[in-house]
């Protein structure tokens, strides 16, 4: 089973080792909580994030 890791820098979720958001290697096993967002454009929630690209965000990392 892949265990899925929250980048610590824009809290994208990926199963990789690297984040395809940020490029940071910068990874974490320990987060909580998520966000899916489909369009970032129009979200409300994912500019009070500062989320620009779509995918699936923790909440809370650490």
């Amino acid at each position: 089973m892949v265990r899925e890791m929250a980048c610590r820098k824009c809290k994208f979720v990926t199963i990789g080792k690297v984040c395809p958001v940020c490029k940071s290697s910068d990874l974490t096993p320990d987060w909580r909580g998520s966000i899916l967002v489909v369009d970032p454009a129009t979200s409300v929630v994912a500019k009070t994030l500062g989320i620009t690209e779509k995918g699936k965000y923790a909440l809370k990392v650490t």
